[in-house]
């Protein structure tokens, strides 16, 4: 029996953000996932490659190629696929498009952060970064958060203009050029970036702001500096995939300038709701890490959405 592999344009007009949320949620009720992450590099080219099994769901395999100078030469920046296995006798059921996944488990994974931890009543959205995941962002906080309007900053400001111009039916986009005035206007800040330094000043922060930190994956990445982090309650959404695998992290708790113990929690903690924000005036902060738990969990949604 052939195993068949499910294609972004083949899938992606079927799946929803309303799908996604509840399949990260639904498996965050499960047992705890094993994981288990590789890295190899090659100057600023990366091999990711990520494995994770939860009893009861399955296993998922998933390896990608980033080459961030692939985007000068015309060509994409990240190849992959993701592997699915049955979980009680280790079949392959399909192999997945990358894209496909990584589109709806990325933004997924920082929309159900937000629905959880964001004031619902959020008018503002602020997406730091124009690229690809940016425009998943604004989908994704769109359906959540209905009343919200965008804005959106790139440090190539005409990148954010042709987001911007993309246009959305239903809510106002605007490009703007100053980010620290930006900061001080939004509900929630969503930062999707290649940066090594921290983009987001602490001191910019607002009393009752979400922050949502996508860019940062590798050891040397980070998009806030440590002031953010202090004055933030921080959650991540797994602590086994950040804490020690990414410089957002990593880097301020080897330089003694913030605490491991100081994460209040993680996915499975919020959706047990065991760690929650605590008032409509602290600032929470969440860092999505990407695990290859929530890449099972996607892909299983997206293998059930396309037995359909």
């Amino acid at each position: 029996m052939s195993v068949p592999f499910i294609g972004f344009e083949e899938m992606d007009s079927h799946l929803t953000w309303e799908g996604v949320t509840n399949a990260l949620r639904d498996g965050h009720k499960l047992a705890k996932a094993s994981i288990t992450d590789g890295f190899a590099y090659r100057g600023d080219d990366t091999l990711l490659s990520r494995a994770a099994w939860i009893d009861g769901l399955g296993v998922a395999v998933k390896s990608a190629t980033v080459i961030p100078e692939n985007v000068a030469k015309g060509k994409p920046m990240i190849h992959g696929g993701v592997m699915v296995f049955d979980d009680t006798h280790g079949t392959l059921e399909a192999v997945i498009d990358f894209h496909l996944v990584t589109k709806w488990k990325t933004a997924g994974d920082s929309l159900l952060g937000a629905k959880i931890l964001a004031r619902p009543d959020s008018k503002v959205v602020l997406i730091v970064g124009a690229g690809t995941v940016a425009k998943n962002l604004i989908s994704a906080y769109s359906h959540a958060f209905p009343d919200v309007a965008f804005l959106v900053w790139n440090r190539t400001h005409a990148k954010a203009v042709k987001l911007a111009h993309l246009g959305s039916k239903s809510h106002e986009i605007s490009a703007v050029k100053n980010l620290k005035k930006a900061v001080l206007q939004a509900d929630i800040i969503s930062c999707a970036t290649m940066s090594t330094e921290p983009v987001i000043c602490g001191e910019w922060l607002q009393a009752g702001q979400h922050v949502d930190l996508i860019g940062a994956y590798r050891p040397d990445m980070r998009e806030v500096d440590d002031a953010a982090l202090n004055r933030a309650r921080v959650f991540v959404d797994s602590r086994a995939t950040t804490i020690k695998h990414i410089g957002e992290l990593k880097i301020p708790i080897e330089n003694g300038a913030f605490s491991a113990k100081a994460i209040q929690g993680e996915l499975y903690d919020l959706v047990a709701k065991t760690a929650k924000r605590q008032s409509d005036g602290e600032i929470t902060l969440f860092k999505n890490g990407g695990g290859a738990h929530l890449d099972l969990m996607t892909s299983k949604y997206i293998l059930q959405v396309w037995k359909k």
